[in-house]
C-alpha cells in the first residue's frame, strides 16, 4: 500500500471513491462540485485543502480529504479531516488508519497541533477505528 498526495491524473478513479463516500451519508453532488472539489484538492492556488489517496498495485482503493485552517483559540493552525473512505473491498486492511497517519504527519511536520473530524454517532465501525487513534468530545468530535 502506497499514501500519496493526490494528482490531477487520478480524478477517473478519485471520483468513484468520493461517491462512495457521499453515498454511505446518503447524499449527492452535482458534476460541478466533483470537478470544483478535485481541481481545489490538487491546485497549488489552494494550499490548504488537500488530499492523499491509497494505492494498491495502481489502483487507488482510499482518500482522505483535509482542510488546513485558523482557528480563532489557538496560534497554530488546525486540520479539519473532512473525508475519509476505503473501498468496501479493501477495508479491514489498516488503510483508513494509514491515511489518518498521514494527515497526523502533515500536522506533526506544520506544528499544527489539532486534527478534528465528526462522524455520525451511529457509524460504528468508522468509531471503532477512531477510537483508537483520536480522543472522542461530548460533540462526536475526535480531535487529536
Amino acid at each position: 500500500m502506497i499514501i500519496r498526495p493526490i494528482r490531477p491524473e487520478d480524478y477517473d478513479a478519485w471520483r468513484p471513491l468520493w461517491y462512495g463516500y457521499l453515498q454511505f451519508y446518503e447524499t449527492s453532488v452535482d458534476d460541478a462540485v466533483y470537478d470544483l472539489t478535485f481541481d481545489r484538492l490538487t491546485s497549488s492556488d489552494h494550499p490548504n485543502q488537500c488530499a492523499f489517496v491509497a494505492e494498491i498495485e495502481g489502483a487507488l482503493v482510499g482518500l482522505v480529504h483535509y482542510i488546513i485552517h485558523p482557528h480563532n483559540w489557538k496560534v497554530e493552525d488546525v486540520i479539519y479531516l473532512q473525508d475519509l473512505f476505503t473501498h468496501r473491498d479493501h477495508r479491514d486492511q489498516g488503510i483508513a488508519r494509514a491515511l489518518i497517519e498521514a494527515v497526523y504527519k502533515v500536522a506533526d511536520d506544520n506544528a499544527t497541533p489539532t486534527v478534528y473530524w465528526m462522524t455520525q454517532e451511529f457509524n460504528h465501525t468508522a468509531r471503532r477505528l477512531y477510537d483508537k487513534v483520536a480522543n472522542v468530545t461530548p460533540f462526536i468530535k475526535y480531535t487529536r
